[in-house]
């Protein structure tokens, strides 16, 4: 059972960014009590490299939600790895 979500951008400021936390809109949350649900749920970026590891050309960083971001649905996330702005 899962979530699909799409990866809208880093956490910034006006002038700086902050690679170490994802802003992620999730399917169908629309408003900040949705959000707490998902709250401490693990993610999954699923991707497709050129070179094989392990059998297979998809790769995947885990991360998980820490915390919404304003009352739009929007919930911030730690990855293992920062995403790579290709994502976005």
């Amino acid at each position: 059972l899962y979530v699909r979500g799409l990866f809208v951008g880093f956490k910034r400021s006006k002038s700086a960014q902050y690679e170490h936390t994802a802003l992620i809109k999730l399917e169908n949350v629309n408003c900040g009590e949705d959000v707490d649900y998902y709250l401490g749920k693990k993610l999954a970026y699923v991707y497709k490299a050129k070179t094989k590891k392990m059998g297979t050309n998809y790769r995947c960083i885990w991360g998980k939600v820490c915390r919404k971001h304003g009352n739009s649905g929007i919930v911030r996330a730690k990855f293992r790895r920062n995403l790579p702005p290709k994502a976005i």
